[in-house]
């Protein structure tokens, strides 16, 4: 007779599970077993956190939910980060832990914490699975919640004597097509009539515009309306590029270059706008623009955002009934569009300058040289971030990955390592600060141990860059925030990579090339110069609008 554990692998399989990552323990060893004789790749990492990361990559990446595995208590608890970065960032994904018996306590309490109800504000649903009869059912519902809009992290927790139990063969549950519920043509007819008449209508598109579904749509939407468009952080590359109708990135709340756009127009369209971005423009209770939300759902009312009007149902079903009312109908703004090449001019202001060690923007600019148009850039956090979203231009969609929402540090290498996975014919570059790459610089003997050709690039400043320029914009003294790092070529090494460090500006593309070119793990130690952060995203900025909190 099949085991609860031989049920569960089966459902796993059912929902197209081809890979889990983890870090199995003793409660895990009956599931283990499954996995040892089923389809379904364990990819071994060195910290759950790691696993998490690429699981939740995974379900960003691809729609479909990525799945980690972890023991009881402290291995669980280290999936914690990892939820709830897909939690607020939208990455559909599940979390499977182990437990001890739920039937006896032969060890008590030892190792024992309430997991389901720790992962409770962090995840979508959590649940213990209690009997192995309710396996099959349970672990379908789990994938249909983790894929429903909107999307993240579901927990499930099997106890190792559910997972040992011998039970009839209960067949597993076929998934089926959501057709999600769509706008009234009424509402699309109201909207469509909004934009029509707004003398300078302006799009936006969100966190949640940016699903690998709706790619071909929204791009087909910005070419049918010819309206201009700006992003999010985290909606950024939601369009294959060309347009020329692309106004740059709000990488601050207000202040900067492409703030001047939002300034201009009467109306912004908002397009999948989640407000667990920081927000990428300030909406005001009197004046401003007009605001047209259109989302999977409706939008949350927050101080800075409270739209006019709204189009809620399937994003792609919106945006092409808006497409059809709108094609031939509206003109871009001339005014809108002189702008645009001021925007973008500005941002690229000093992105070949000759200083050593490099400022952001040539940083910027020679990945951007570096990268192919499909290459995939996978950001972890830190000051860079905001250089990056501001300054590199995607022409394929998800070709930069950020987080704008949980904003954690430690998850740009495991990222890069799941797009890497994913697409090993496409370039993978992952663009780490110091301080976040050794949270998770374990992971590059798994890495390694994959055979991934993968290039890691550490922007090096010994410190947590972007609080010390916050401290510093405040006027706080210099205290807290440096610190010592290892020698990162030999430290690449010791994990079987190679490691290589640029000590001239002109060194870095052809560094960049040819650590590409190589193949395999190759990390890049590249020492950074952030004083442009203080020229200009404060001087600079604040000259232009004095009244302005940049932030």
């Amino acid at each position: 007779m099949p085991k609860g554990s031989d049920l569960f692998v089966t459902a796993l399989e059912n929902e197209g599970v081809d890979c889990i990552f983890g870090v199995p323990g003793e409660e895990n060893l009956d599931l283990l077993e499954s996995l040892r004789t089923s389809s379904i790749k364990l990819v071994l990492t060195r910290h759950e956190q790691a696993a998490a990361f690429m699981a939740a990559t995974h379900g960003r990446l691809t729609g479909k939910p990525g799945v980690c595995l972890a023991t009881l208590g402290p291995g669980a608890l280290n999936f914690s980060t990892g939820a709830a970065y897909a939690h607020l960032g939208a990455m559909p994904m599940i979390l499977i832990t182990g437990q001890k018996p739920v039937m006896s306590a032969k060890q008590a309490r030892f190792q024992i914490v309430d997991i389901v109800a720790s992962m409770k504000p962090l995840t979508k649903m959590t649940r213990q699975i209690v009997s192995a009869a309710a396996i099959s059912s349970t672990v379908r519902d789990a994938f249909r919640v983790a894929m429903e809009e909107r999307p993240g992290p579901v927990h499930l927790e099997l106890p190792e004597d559910v997972a040992a139990e011998e039970v009839a063969n209960i067949p597993a549950i076929a998934p089926h097509a959501v057709d999600r519920p769509v706008a009234s043509a009424a509402a699309l007819d109201s909207a469509a009539e909004i934009i029509r008449t707004a003398k300078r209508p302006l799009v936006m598109i969100g966190a949640a515009g940016n699903r690998p579904s709706l790619v071909d749509l929204l791009s087909d939407f910005v070419a049918r309306s010819r309206l201009p468009f700006f992003n999010t952080q985290m909606g950024k590359g939601a369009v294959t590029g060309g347009s020329n109708l692309y106004m740059g990135t709000a990488a601050l709340s207000e202040g900067d270059y492409v703030h001047e756009a939002v300034d201009r127009a009467d109306l912004i369209v908002a397009i999948g706008h989640d407000t667990i971005e920081k927000p990428p423009f300030l909406m005001k209770s009197a004046g401003g623009p007009k605001v047209i939300h259109v989302g999977y759902q409706s939008a949350t009312v927050e101080q800075v955002y409270h739209p006019d009007f709204e189009v809620i149902g399937d994003i792609g079903a919106a945006v092409e009934g808006l497409a059809a009312r709108l094609e031939g109908k509206l003109s871009p703004d001339e005014g809108m569009l002189e702008l645009r090449q001021r925007i973008l001019a500005r941002i690229n202001d000093r992105a070949e300058e000759d200083r050593f060690p490099p400022t952001p923007q040539r940083i910027v600019h020679d990945v951007r040289a570096v990268m192919p148009e499909d290459g995939i850039v996978c950001l972890d956090n830190g000051m860079y971030k905001i250089w990056f979203a501001r300054n590199y231009r995607t022409h394929v969609a998800n070709t930069l990955l950020l987080d704008n929402a949980l904003a954690t540090m430690g998850a740009g290498l495991p990222s890069a390592m799941m797009a890497a996975m994913l697409y090993p014919n496409r370039r993978v570059l992952a663009v780490c600060g110091d301080g976040g790459f050794m949270m998770n610089s374990q992971e590059m003997e798994t890495a390694v141990r994959l055979g991934l050709d993968l290039v890691v690039v550490i922007l090096n400043d010994s410190a947590y860059g972007m609080i010390r320029w916050k401290q510093a914009v405040d006027g706080f003294q210099d205290f807290g925030m440096s610190f010592s790092n290892p020698d990162f070529v030999r430290y690449a090494e010791a994990y079987g990579a190679k490691g290589s460090r640029v000590s001239a500006v002109e060194d870095l593309v052809p560094t960049l090339e040819a650590a590409s070119a190589d193949g395999g793990v190759h990390l890049v130690d590249v020492p950074i110069d952030y004083s442009e952060n203080t020229r200009v995203l404060v001087d600079e900025l604040r000259n232009r609008r004095p009244d302005v909190e940049l932030a």
